[in-house]
């Protein structure tokens, strides 16, 4: 995976230590209610479209960005469906050790742009479009769970459930 340039010049400061850091992923759809994925080149799962928010960018941003970067997609975020914070420390094979603030997000393919996905960088193997109900194997333990808290959260959009949809780790924020 490509290491933004801030965290590299992080780095030269602080080493290994341990960097709290915010992120972004997301379920993307098309007009079919199809999820798009992404095989991760460090891993071989398939994952969600995911990334770093760069210093000064905005959450949704990142997820129009890293969508376009990582497939070739573009797309518009439609909602927040929760932000919650990593409870343990990725350590990579570098040493260097990370925490994560995940926002997710549901968004859809933008009405004038590219739904072609394509391998765009060398973060993915492979890019598609799946059914939600039939996803990929191997898959990443995190995507499976976003996954399924997005597919709750547009079930009870789309039910006109009056209860907020956006959580923290347990706990509903009502809208």
């Amino acid at each position: 995976m490509t290491t933004p340039t801030f965290i590299l010049e992080l780095r030269e400061h602080i080493g290994h230590a341990p960097l709290w850091l915010t992120g972004v992923c997301a379920y993307i759809v098309d007009d079919n209610g199809l999820l798009l994925l992404e095989q991760r080149s460090d891993t071989g799962k398939w994952a969600l479209v995911s990334g770093i928010i760069e210093p000064g960018e905005q959450p949704a941003d990142t997820v129009a960005r890293e969508a376009k970067e990582e497939t070739g997609v573009d797309v518009i975020v439609t909602d927040l469906v929760s932000v919650e914070a990593d409870d343990h420390v990725t350590v990579y094979a570098n040493g260097d050790r990370t925490q994560y603030l995940d926002h997710l997000f549901v968004a859809e393919v933008a009405p004038d742009g590219c739904s072609e996905p394509r391998v765009a960088d060398d973060e993915s193997l492979s890019v598609g479009w799946f059914d939600p109900d039939e996803l990929p194997e191997p898959m990443t333990a995190s995507s499976r769970e976003r996954i399924a808290a997005a597919r709750d959260f547009l079930r009870r959009r789309n039910d006109g459930d009056a209860r907020a949809q956006f959580t923290f780790r347990g706990t509903t924020i009502r809208r």
